[in-house]
């Protein structure tokens, strides 16, 4: 049940940084305004790294996989 839990956030992670590397790079080459999105994004990748650390203390610390 743990591995399907750890590789579910690793693919929705996966999926995450791939959206925002597609705005990036239509900022970049000037098809959307990015004046708006840089902040969200931003704020975004924040908590989700929040996020990401809490699980993985939660995942190392509190559950520990049997041996």
């Amino acid at each position: 049940m743990n591995n399907f839990i750890k590789k579910l956030v690793s693919y929705i992670l996966i999926v995450l940084v791939l959206l925002f590397t597609v705005i990036g790079l239509l900022g970049v080459w000037e098809i959307i305004n990015l004046h708006n999105i840089v902040p969200k994004i931003i704020g975004s990748l924040l908590i989700i790294f929040a996020a990401a650390a809490v699980v993985l203390f939660i995942f190392s610390v509190l559950i520990k996989e049997n041996e």
